[in-house]
């Protein structure tokens, strides 16, 4: 809950010249003391629960409050949160959270289920999902145009941040920029360029592929059956190129499902 009597300091340092370690020690808390007394004037109270604290406000001239040294009010501590914030997810503050959610790309070929298992692992793990932006910008793969794709780039990333803030310690997402610049390739011949921060929110932990074993359904909207195992490949050397690793997932629907929550709390509980 947001507190108008605190105010949150974001600080960058070099850890060249200001130590970035766990273990207390008078050295280390000295350099931070001259640092601290410098850049923020007027403080003469430092509130911690490691012994550094002690260190740190002697060299800094004002006093030191240690709080639940012990772990008894609290039992845990910031590097346990760090080192295992899924165990831990109820400590960290939900203007925080976002920055410990573990993003996992469902990828693939068309027809492959992508939607659906992105959909039902959602609701497996009480979170949100990315879906697939494609659908809602253009009618049939066959009408797609390259300004079509950068749009989807763009509507996409966005929808990515978007959702991140809102997830649960998981976010699922339906496809992700390397399956659009494979389009790119393989409809146009031609290389999809994106800013930045498309390629900062595309940043997944897990990716998911879809192999092409499951029924083929022609909805309309697709590409036929042999093209499907034409982009299959494009995608496949489009995540070959970036130097993307990625966890293949065959089977019909239910053992793709099970498949996926395998190899999701292997990998990232």
């Amino acid at each position: 809950m947001h507190n108008k009597c605190i105010e949150v300091v974001y600080i960058e340092y070099n850890d060249a010249l200001l130590p970035a370690t766990s273990v207390s020690s008078p050295q280390s808390a000295e350099k931070w003391a001259a640092y601290l007394k410098e850049n923020f004037p007027g403080i003469d109270l430092f509130i911690s629960s490691e012994p550094y604290g002690e260190y740190v406000a002697s060299y800094w001239g004002i006093v030191s409050l240690c709080f639940d040294k012990e772990r008894t009010t609290v039992s845990v501590s910031a590097t346990t949160i760090r080192n295992h914030p899924f165990k831990n997810w109820t400590y960290i503050p939900e203007i925080a959270q976002p920055y410990f959610v573990k993003k996992i790309g469902i990828v693939g070929a068309e027809s492959t289920g992508k939607s659906i298992l992105a959909e039902r692992l959602a609701a497996y793990y009480k979170t949100v999902f990315v879906p697939e932006m494609a659908r809602d910008i253009i009618a049939k793969t066959g009408d797609c145009t390259i300004e079509d794709l950068h749009t989807i780039a763009k509507v996409h990333a966005k929808t990515i941040i978007e959702k991140t803030a809102q997830a649960n310690k998981l976010l699922l997402v339906d496809t992700d920029i390397t399956i659009t610049r494979s389009y790119g390739n393989f409809l146009f011949n031609t290389p999809i360029r994106t800013e930045d921060w498309i390629m900062q929110a595309n940043r997944f932990d897990l990716y998911l592929f879809l192999e092409t074993d499951s029924p083929y359904v022609q909805d309309g909207t697709r590409l036929n059956k042999a093209d499907r195992e034409r982009l299959n490949l494009s995608h496949k050397n489009e995540f070959a190129k970036q130097c993307i690793s990625y966890h293949t997932i065959f089977g019909n629907w239910e053992q793709r499902f099970t498949t996926a929550i395998k190899i999701i709390d292997q990998e990232l509980f």
